[in-house]
This record gives structure tokens, C-alpha cells and sequence, in this order.
């Protein structure tokens, strides 16, 4: 009886073991998503801060608002996979890039035929 007593217990120990591993997987592979996603992010921001280009400027938002769809994506698969919150947040973030991406080169194309530079700091529009 003793036998099969430590024959379960070890069973058990065993499949917890497994568990503990995936998870510790599943724990490293949320950050790494995370890590590509600072990184996406922090790429976006610096080059916003540093473009002097209004169109390199329009490509670093793009890539700020795909860092935080990865993050809704991610965080919404690996907490809430029954809701689904986070694509929708995405979906949502997804349109408000598409409309940036059909109004903002219309007005970057709008700048130039005005003032005949894609530079941000001349264009200034309140000096007229």
C-alpha cells in the first residue's frame, strides 16, 4: 500500500514539475513579447523626438501604435483569454492608424505644396 501511495505522490510531483515548466515557458515568452514590444516603442518615441521629417514622423507613430497592439494583444491572450478585451482594443487602435495613415500623408502632401518643405520646423503655420 505504501508502494503505490509513493507511486501517486511521485505522479504528482511530476505533472506539477511539468506545469511549473510551462508556465515558466509561457512566463519567459511574455517577455519576451514584452521586450520586442519596449522596443518597438521606445524606437517610435526616439524617433518622433528626433525626426525632423514630417513623414518619418508619421512612420514612428505607426510604430508606437503597433507596440501597443502587440501589448493588447499579448496581455489579452495571456490574462483574459476568454474576453476578449485586448483585440478589441486593437481593432480599435487598428482604425485609428488607418485613418492616420489616409489623413496624415494628405496633409504632409498639403504642407509641401504651401510651403515646399516636409521639414517640421519650417512649418509653422500660424506665421503667415
Amino acid at each position: 500500500m505504501l508502494g503505490i501511495c509513493d507511486s501517486i505522490k511521485s505522479i504528482e510531483l511530476f505533472f506539477r514539475l511539468k506545469l511549473m515548466r510551462l508556465l515558466r515557458s509561457c512566463l519567459m515568452m511574455l517577455e519576451h513579447v514584452l521586450v520586442l514590444s519596449a522596443y518597438l516603442f521606445s524606437m517610435g518615441i526616439y524617433g518622433l523626438i528626433t525626426s525632423r521629417n514630417m513623414v518619418r514622423a508619421l512612420m514612428c507613430l505607426e510604430l508606437i501604435l503597433n507596440a501597443v497592439n502587440i501589448n493588447f494583444v499579448t496581455f489579452s491572450d495571456f490574462f483574459d483569454n476568454r474576453q476578449l478585451r485586448g483585440d478589441i482594443f486593437s481593432i480599435f487602435v487598428i482604425a485609428i492608424a488607418a485613418a492616420e495613415a489616409a489623413i496624415g500623408p494628405a496633409i504632409v502632401s498639403s504642407i509641401y505644396r504651401n510651403r515646399k518643405s516636409t521639414r517640421i520646423n519650417q512649418s509653422n503655420l500660424l506665421n503667415k
